[in-house]
């Protein structure tokens, strides 16, 4: 079974961030040239929050000019975290739970990497591809030595 730190080692750990002053319109830019759906909002090493494509397609069009409002005015504050050991299953059962579409990934205190929803298929998909294939060659080893 797939973990976060199978995911992460596959996409990378780069961790994309900006600062809770930082405008939508400079957020969404970074998310552009990156072509990420999300970008983390720190100051320092300290999580604030999370800003995602979805907060600005539910709040940031309503709160304001994208050109002066700050992400900290639209981003989702209560950020769910989980960890490198953790199976790609629960991170799926956890999005669909929770109802967002990324989640940072928390090692010894420090965002190390961000998954998506989309990275999280991918990898249940080939893992569930993978055992198919096992058991189709089981399978026909098994008929073939009857």
């Amino acid at each position: 079974m797939a973990t976060v730190e199978t995911i992460l080692k596959t996409k990378g750990k780069a961790v994309y961030s900006v600062t809770p002053a930082t405008t939508i319109l400079d957020a969404l830019k970074l998310m552009a040239e990156k072509d990420i759906g999300a970008v983390m909002v720190m100051e320092g090493d300290k999580v604030m929050g999370i800003f995602s494509e979805r907060d600005y397609a539910r709040r940031g069009t309503l709160q304001g000019n994208p050109v002066t409002t700050p992400v900290k005015d639209v981003m989702t504050h209560k950020v769910y975290y989980v960890g490198p050991e953790q199976s790609a299953e629960a991170c799926m059962a956890q999005m669909i739970d929770k109802h967002f579409r990324h989640l940072p990934v928390v090692k010894d205190g420090k965002v190390v990497g961000v998954i998506s929803i989309g990275d999280v298929v991918k990898t249940i998909l080939s893992d569930k591809e993978t055992l198919i294939k096992g058991l189709e060659n089981f399978l026909v080893g098994r008929d073939f030595k009857q």
